[in-house]
């Protein structure tokens, strides 16, 4: 239900959300144990021409990003909401939960139709 509900988020965001082009300007690095993990700071200009700062909320190794490249990124019109156009930026969640949940549901299923048949 979590994944449909985060769908319908996506899709509500690409039907009213405002298109526009960003930039990389930093990679923040995070260390542990022995990996530097990297989360790209993206920046891009609202329509009131006010430039906004955001970063992504996951790390990757090595870098997803380099600075100063270019991306696409959607944005509320209240600036909440800022995602970066692409697959993964936008049906992550959705992805990661329908894995997580597929197989259960298809065990769940098949009990359901065991006992009753």
């Amino acid at each position: 239900m979590v994944a449909t509900w985060l769908y319908g988020n996506t899709r509500k965001l690409m039907e009213n959300g405002t298109f526009t082009d960003g930039k990389v300007i930093d990679l923040l690095e995070s260390s542990s144990s022995d990996e530097t993990m990297y989360k790209p700071v993206f920046e891009y200009t609202d329509r009131r021409k006010e430039k906004i700062t955001f970063k992504i909320s996951f790390s990757s190794r090595p870098a997803a990003y380099k600075i100063g490249e270019k991306v696409k990124i959607i944005y509320t019109s209240d600036g909440k909401n800022q995602r970066i156009v692409s697959y993964w930026g936008l049906y992550r969640w959705t992805i990661i939960l329908l894995c997580i949940a597929s197989p259960m549901f298809i065990i769940g299923g098949g009990y359901l139709l065991y006992i009753r048949g």
